[in-house]
């Protein structure tokens, strides 16, 4: 069949699937592809990318009772009603990798703070960061001119960030839905981005678990590839987690090898002009940046696009420039070729996550030595 029109095709009974379109195929594992399994959970083993989860969920606990503590402080603080103290409750939310359940041993922790309108924000990054820093935390900082105001922290040895959104009410109930797209008129809108693009993600896969291990091995072959990092125009957390879910969407019902297996075999076929994207999200127009190359000019020049599946959609991948989209299909097509090794026994799973030698691979290398004003 023809793959791009195949993605593009958008058919009206969506129901019975996952995604915008019908999956390649619902075969489900033969044993050798659970045997397959194995074999690369072993291998991510041997790798020690796996932390114990209720080390890290000691943190995170720690961190959402110290949250809510401050939020009732501040209530008493402000003199408000003793029922609105009573009730203020407050949300503390793990988004990112950790949420995602792909995160590696040492891998840091992204949380968001949520709390009623009554709360201001500089508070966040006065207040509650002094009674953060009173905590056994190191290295503590507020960044509030970052795009996104930013806590950070070591906290037992991991680093966390804590960014807050305020919603215009009295109260935040542990029921309240941060997926409904109405809340964005009302709060703050860079804090909370991240964490319904989390969300969506986890609600568009049809099974978590094996997302989350061929998500981690997919991590750990970028990461080992030197093609893991946003900001130098590679791929990031959430545009890897993209990928992986489309693959997932694809072949509902394969064990986490296959996915894997597929990961290559489709990208490697890919015509990257055509957006990878979990569902169609529409545009509330809440005049709130919106992806849309038939009407944003800018949009148009973006080489691979990788969608969110969250209104406000945006590019995830909006920094990959021609030189390392050049350098991403050649990692791409370099896993392809392994993995068909592996598919007829001839390669394991540690070729795949071999690291790159940057300096063996590079003839030519430009070093930039950057020398801070204050040390002349």
């Amino acid at each position: 069949f023809s793959f791009p029109l195949f993605q593009t095709q958008l058919l009206s009974d969506t129901s019975r699937w996952y995604g915008i379109t019908p999956p390649i195929s619902e075969d489900l594992p033969l044993e050798t592809d659970l045997i397959q399994t194995r074999k690369l959970i072993e291998c991510l083993r041997s790798c020690d990318i796996f932390e114990d989860y209720l080390e890290q969920q000691h943190r995170y606990v720690t961190l959402e009772s110290l949250f809510k503590e401050w939020l009732k402080e501040m209530c008493v603080e402000m003199n408000v009603p003793e029922i609105v103290k009573d009730n203020v409750g407050g949300k503390v939310l793990p988004f990112g990798s950790y949420r995602l359940g792909a995160y590696s041993k040492g891998a840091d922790i992204d949380i968001l703070c949520v709390g009623p309108g009554f709360i201001e924000r500089k508070e966040f990054f006065n207040s509650f960061y002094g009674k953060l820093k009173a905590q056994e935390v190191k290295n503590i900082q507020a960044v509030e001119e970052a795009f996104v105001p930013v806590i950070k922290l070591i906290y037992d040895g991991i680093e966390v960030d804590m960014v807050i959104a305020v919603v215009v009410r009295k109260s935040i109930p542990e029921s309240l839905n941060l997926l409904d797209d109405k809340l964005l008129q009302d709060m703050d809108k860079c804090s909370i981005r991240s964490y319904r693009v989390t969300e969506e993600i986890l609600h568009l896969v049809p099974n978590i678990h094996n997302f989350q291990l061929a998500l981690r091995a997919i991590k750990l072959w970028a990461k080992r590839r030197n093609i893991y990092s946003n900001m130098l125009g590679f791929l990031g957390g959430i545009s890897l987690a993209i990928l992986v879910a489309r693959i997932c969407q694809l072949y509902p019902n394969a064990a986490a090898s296959t996915l894997v297996i597929k990961f290559f075999k489709v990208y490697s076929m890919w015509e990257w002009s055509i957006p990878v994207r979990l569902r169609i999200v529409e545009d509330r127009h809440y005049n709130l940046p919106f992806w849309d190359p038939t009407l944003n000019n800018s949009d148009r020049c973006h080489i691979m696009p990788i969608i969110t599946p969250a209104y406000p959609q945006q590019n995830t991948s909006f920094n990959v420039s021609p030189s390392t989209l050049a350098i991403i299909t050649e990692e791409i097509a370099r896993g392809h070729s392994i993995i068909q090794d592996i598919e007829q026994q001839r390669a394991g799973w540690s070729q795949l996550f071999e690291k790159a030698n940057f300096f063996e691979k590079y003839q030519y290398v430009l070093t930039y030595l950057t020398v801070h004003g204050a040390s002349l």
